[in-house]
């Protein structure tokens, strides 16, 4: 029978995996996936190689728990818009979407993803589930809620959550991977966000509001 941890031992291993992730972030991004040392890691972050693989038990689930945390935001920054407003609430979530996107080393932790895993069969096999960072998450529920109140029409929320966040992604995000140089203005995203939110909000329409009177 396992015994359950007491709250200070819950803790600690929390403690433990958030330095963990800290030290794992940077080796990460300077060496890549293959030339990151988990014994390095386990030193940066003072505590044992142990310690560390009873937090993750394989580099690979390290690698995806990074990439995650580098896309979680705190509790104050996490938006909950109210589904009565549907272009305003995918406004809100898609300008959240472009801070995601913009947080330090996310581009660059992506472009490991991209480049190292076809090498790499352990991270071919891991599942990045994205939908668990908040700013997706929180998009879902919109959607579901927007659905459930009555003000959009949503037959699938991961497939339009999908289409919404690919026309942002694919004007503020990916052309950073290729040109480092990219950049856009803060207007420029907030132009992107509402047409993007504007080709869904159309795409959504109840079908009452689109029959003549």
């Amino acid at each position: 029978m396992t015994r359950k941890l007491s709250e200070y031992h819950q803790q600690i291993a929390a403690d433990n995996r958030a330095a963990i992730l800290r030290a794992a972030a940077r080796p990460f991004l300077e060496n890549g996936y293959d030339r990151t040392s988990l014994a390095e890691v386990a030193r940066q972050a003072g505590v044992s190689r142990a310690t560390l693989f009873k937090q993750f038990p394989t580099k690979a689930e390290l690698f995806e728990a990074t990439v995650l945390a580098t896309g979680s935001v705190p509790d104050a920054e996490q938006v909950a818009p109210d589904p009565d407003d549907f272009f305003g609430g995918l406004v809100i979530l898609g300008s959240a979407y472009v801070r995601l996107l913009d947080r330090p080393g996310m581009a660059d932790l992506m472009r490991i993803v991209i480049a190292e895993s076809p090498r790499f069969p352990e991270l071919r096999e891991r599942t990045f589930d994205f939908g668990t960072l908040p700013v997706l998450a929180a998009l879902r529920t919109f959607l579901v809620g927007a659905r459930d109140v009555g003000t959009a029409r949503v037959e699938d929320a991961d497939v339009i959550s999908a289409q919404f966040l690919g026309m942002i992604a694919t004007t503020v995000f990916w052309p950073r991977l290729v040109h480092g140089g990219w950049a856009l203005a803060e207007s420029e995203k907030a132009h992107v966000v509402e047409q993007a939110a504007e080709t869904i909000a159309a795409r959504c329409t109840p079908e009452t509001e689109n029959r003549p009177d």
